[in-house]
């Protein structure tokens, strides 16, 4: 009994045509998990655009505290939308609440326009806060500002 072994270059070829074979699949499945676009909820439905703005008039860009533990005022002015109480699935551009980011962790979620953030510590901070949809959802494009604010001991 004889075995016969491949060419080199057969053996080059199969291994190379596995590898692109293997590379196209990848590709593949990384294009179909991508395919969602930021316009669309994790259902497929897309996700409404709003008028509004959201503008923070406290704290102000730069401002700095004085303290260990601050109480942080915040103060937001909202235009081309309001505000609504109740969550739910019902979506209309024009209303919604606002969550209110501090350095990337929701510190709250507003029905109002007013807040404190209690204990914030010694350090640069980022205030974001961001209007959204009444079932909790961002808008596309999102509806968000920020500043840059200091708490010094």
């Amino acid at each position: 009994m004889s075995t016969t072994n491949p060419h080199p270059r057969s053996l080059v070829r199969v291994r190379l045509g596995a590898g692109l074979a293997m590379l196209l699949v990848l590709a593949a499945c990384s294009k179909a998990a991508g395919s969602v676009r930021p316009s669309e909820s994790a259902l497929g439905s897309p996700r409404p655009s709003s008028p509004a703005h959201v503008r923070i008039l406290a704290p102000t860009d730069g401002q700095v505290f004085k303290g260990t533990s601050v109480k942080v005022p915040v103060k937001l002015a909202l235009s081309g939308a309001r505000i609504v109480p109740a969550t739910t699935q019902h979506i209309t551009p024009d209303t919604g609440h606002v969550h209110i980011f501090l350095d990337n962790q929701i510190v709250a979620m507003n029905f109002k326009l007013t807040d404190v953030i209690p204990n914030v510590q010694p350090g640069l901070h980022v205030l974001r806060p961001e209007f959204v949809a009444s079932d909790h959802l961002p808008f596309d494009p999102r509806v968000f500002t920020s500043v840059t604010f200091r708490v010094e001991p």
